[in-house]
């Protein structure tokens, strides 16, 4: 399979395998008046199979939530052909509209407009707590 080379854009890499469609749809890709190819399944000595996305003009993307979704991809900065840069994510210390409290008796859930924001509070599991009621994201999501 042949997918062509960008001249400017992004390249997603190291997604694991079967996430680039939650990570698509959170970027809001379709909506990008340009090619996205998204690769699944790709065979990788260092992972075994990932996913790639590859996004053929220079858009902004919040990095939080790649960070959130998989700490371990990389983010490759295209221009001429050439990668200018390469920036691998960790998890996000605060996390802003990217999960949503579910908690009926958050403010987030009574007051229209408040952004929902949460801040990791153990690296280790992965667990992000809401800002305002604390509520757990693993238990609101």
């Amino acid at each position: 399979m042949n997918i062509d080379p960008i001249n400017n854009g992004i390249v997603i890499d190291h997604i694991k395998a079967g996430n680039s469609m939650e990570i698509y749809k959170f970027l809001d890709l379709d909506n990008v008046n340009s090619t996205v190819a998204l690769i699944k399944n790709v065979p990788s000595k260092k992972m075994g199979k990932k996913d790639i996305i590859k996004i053929d003009k220079e858009i902004d993307i919040n990095l939080d939530v790649l960070g959130y979704i998989d700490p371990d991809i990389t983010v490759n900065i295209i221009k001429n052909g050439v990668r200018t840069e390469k920036k691998h994510l960790e998890l996000p210390s605060v996390v802003k509209n990217v999960i949503k409290c579910k908690n009926p008796r958050c403010i987030t859930s009574t007051e229209r407009g408040i952004p929902h924001v949460f801040k990791l509070t153990d690296k280790e599991n992965r667990v992000y707590r809401c800002m305002y009621c604390e509520s757990s994201a693993k238990e609101t999501v």
